[in-house]
């Protein structure tokens, strides 16, 4: 099998920035990111005051999946107050229905726990069923539309919204513990 059994999680680094060009460019060729976009998410990945995490799946040489979201907001004294965006999360098309998907979106909700984030944002095309329906799993609940959001196709994006991450459990599979390689959000 591959994909939940064979793909390795891991920190992304500039160096997989070109894997993940190619598997973004496949999967999104109308609205792909480009190299910068990526460079400047990494930017912000690391260290002490780090916003960013983003992960790769990789299944022997071979980036099979990528995964990102960036934080924001400060911590009050009625607890935290931050928030999370899921800025990008897919998985090769060979890999779909394997559950890297469920893996990648796990690790995004710890990382936003970790970050002390109250609720988890994101973005998702109205035509991607699988991704709406992975969302949904997870207890991700539509909050609106975003009309022409995804260009240059004018295609609409739901808003979709976690509250409390830190609560969400894939309901696939359970949390087994093992984690990500090189998982320090803060260094």
């Amino acid at each position: 099998m591959t994909g939940t059994d064979t793909a390795v999680l891991r920190e992304m680094r500039w160096w997989d920035i070109d894997s993940v060009l190619e598997l973004e460019r496949d999967l999104f060729p109308e609205d792909a990111w480009s190299r910068g976009m990526f460079w400047s998410e990494l930017a912000h990945a690391r260290g002490p005051g780090a916003t960013r995490r983003y992960v790769v799946a990789q299944e022997g040489d071979r980036i099979v999946g990528y995964a990102g979201l960036t934080t924001s907001g400060a911590e009050s004294d009625g607890g935290p107050t931050a928030a999370a965006d899921i800025q990008t999360l897919a998985v090769a098309r060979d890999h779909w229905g394997t559950g890297l998907g469920s893996r990648l979106l796990t690790e995004l909700l710890r990382a936003a726990t970790a970050f002390e984030c109250a609720e988890v944002m994101l973005e998702c095309r109205v035509d991607n069923v699988r991704a709406q329906k992975l969302y949904e799993r997870f207890g991700f609940e539509v909050i609106g539309v975003r009309r022409g959001y995804y260009q240059p196709g004018n295609v609409d994006a739901l808003v979709m919204r976690l509250t409390d991450p830190s609560t969400s459990v894939n309901p696939a599979s359970p949390v087994d513990g093992n984690g990500v390689q090189g998982t320090e959000i803060h260094g």
